[in-house]
């Protein structure tokens, strides 16, 4: 398109600036307000003089006045588009406000920003031809867009508007289904008297629904059919009655429906499950528990026999040391007045058997020690009665009681190191440590060393006892402290399998605690510890 000379361009804009029956002004942003206004605007906004209009401190042009961040958007969306237009209600100096329609046009000057602001005032048949056109223009989007089918009919049932969303339901294109009957879309509904149908509610038009308690049948293009609903509502046009259709695809809802109804049944049926599954469980716990309660009959009595075979060990060992007791003192002194008898080729003979009876003696005087120690101890009679001791008189003297058990070259090493006063139980501690050295020199060799020594703390007192004996293997170490009990590696030895049992029994009494380390074939390492108090 050719352009204008450049004289002529200033002309007409002088021209149109001038004598345009609508306001037009020249507005800088930096000023936020009017450079320049034309003789159409200064009346139209009720100034005396163009002079006045721009001295007006009054910056508002709309009322109410649009806040900063309006403006401020306003502006960045005709800087950005170069052109915007909107409707306000725009002040006046003097006079009412007026409605108006707006056209802003951004363009720079000199490098500086500025709007060309046209106004426009409305009449009120523009006013509603306006606000009509917006109308139709919202019926058209709603209509257009919406996400239900919508068809249209006049009174003999012919289709004048269908949406695109009616149109994809059944498989047309909208404007192939217009003048067509809506029997088309469904030809069997209410059982093919469409005519008497259509006649009754002409007569009397009221909104209702179709196809909500049984679904209709649609029929698409192609024959086939889907389930729908469908909800009539009617206008009138002209004196001529229209009704409208809303169309609802109720495909999916079935299908939800459905697996709705098979989610239940199988809910149900899991539920029925889980109650029979919590009967048995319940009946198998009611079983339970009758047998766990005779269960605990069983086992109550079982230790009240228990109890009773004890009480019977009991006495037995008490009778056992009594009534053994005083024959074999009898066969001791017998023994001791036979060796007094010299003379006689027979006398080293005698002398042999008597050191038999001797030996023989002085073991069951310590089996039955044993044994008499092990019923005191469960009956509770044994107790602790700490007091002042020497430990280094104790244990040398322990020590001077085993040399007649000392094998050939076995020596004891021991050594004792305690700074602090000791305050225990002396007969306790005595038999504790007679035991191991007893132990130590009895599954040792020849020419072995057993090692004891003895080391005192602030508050604990600690004795270890170490030999080179055969030593004890570690499935056997688990059950050293239980009554009876012999390991295999010293079943040739003589002995009750009650020594250690006694052992952790008084260091128990005493507070203390017992720890025994031991290596097959390479000896054995009992650590005792016992606590050390002062007398109150």
């Amino acid at each position: 398109m050719p352009m204008l000379p450049g004289a002529y361009t200033d002309v007409v804009a002088e021209l149109l600036y001038t004598h345009s029956e609508e306001m037009a002004g020249i507005y800088d942003l930096d000023l936020r307000w009017f450079t320049h206004v034309n003789p159409a605007g200064v009346h139209l906004l009720g100034y005396p003089s163009e002079e006045a209009l721009l001295a007006d401190p009054n910056h508002s042009l709309r009322t109410p006045p649009w806040t900063p961040e309006q403006w401020l958007r306003l502006c960045e969306i005709t800087r950005r588009e170069g052109h915007h237009e909107l409707e306000a209600d725009i002040r006046r100096h003097i006079g009412e406000p007026f409605r108006a329609y707006v056209k802003l046009t951004y363009f720079e000057l000199n490098g500086r920003a500025l709007f060309l602001v046209n106004l426009t005032e409305h009449s009120r048949l523009q006013q509603a031809e306006r606000a009509l056109a917006h109308s139709v223009r919202r019926f058209e989007a709603v209509f257009t867009n919406a996400t239900l089918g919508i068809i249209v009919c006049d009174q003999p049932g012919r289709m004048v508007s269908v949406n695109a969303r009616a149109g994809q339901l059944f498989g047309y294109c909208p404007t192939e289904l217009l003048g067509q009957q809506i029997e088309v879309l469904v030809p069997d509904a209410a059982g093919q008297h469409h005519a008497q149908l259509r006649a009754s509610y002409n007569a009397d038009p009221q909104v209702r629904n179709m196809g909500h308690n049984r679904p209709l049948a649609g029929q698409r293009r192609d024959g086939s059919t889907f389930p729908v609903e469908a909800s009539l509502s009617y206008f009138y046009l002209d004196e001529e009655l229209y009704v409208v259709a809303y169309i609802l695809d109720l495909t999916a809802k079935q299908a939800t429906e459905q697996e709705l109804h098979t989610q239940h049944q199988r809910v149900a049926r899991l539920n029925a499950e889980l109650e029979q599954k919590v009967i048995n469980r319940t009946n198998a716990l009611m079983l339970t528990l009758e047998q766990l309660e005779k269960r605990g009959d069983e086992l109550a009595l079982a230790l009240q026999a228990e109890q009773e075979l004890g009480e019977l060990k009991s006495r037995f060992v008490s009778m056992a040391s009594h009534e053994f007791r005083t024959p074999l003192t009898a066969v001791l002194t017998s023994a001791d007045l036979i060796a007094e008898f010299p003379g006689g080729h027979q006398q080293a003979q005698r002398l042999k058997y008597v050191a038999h009876i001797r030996t023989s003696v002085q073991h069951l005087n310590t089996i039955l020690e044993e044994f008499l120690s092990v019923g005191r101890i469960e009956e509770g009679k044994i107790e602790a009665h700490p007091g002042n001791l020497n430990l280094t008189s104790l244990v040398h003297d322990t020590v001077a009681d085993v040399q007649s058990l000392l094998k050939a070259g076995q020596v004891i090493d021991w050594q004792v190191v305690c700074p602090v006063p000791v305050w225990l139980d002396a007969s306790l501690l005595r038999k504790i440590l007679m035991n191991l050295l007893s132990n130590s020199l009895k599954y040792s060799g020849q020419n072995s060393v057993i090692t004891v020594r003895a080391g005192c703390q602030p508050k604990q007192l600690t004795i270890t006892v170490q030999d080179q004996g055969v030593g004890i293997s570690q499935e056997d170490q688990a059950h050293l402290f239980e009554q009876f009990f012999r390991a295999p590696s010293v079943v040739s030895e003589p002995g009750t399998g009650l020594g250690l049992y006694i052992i952790a029994k008084y260091v128990e009494l005493m507070g203390g605690t017992i720890d025994l380390h031991s290596i097959l074939g390479e000896g054995t390492l009992v650590t005792i510890r016992l606590p050390l108090s002062t007398p109150d």
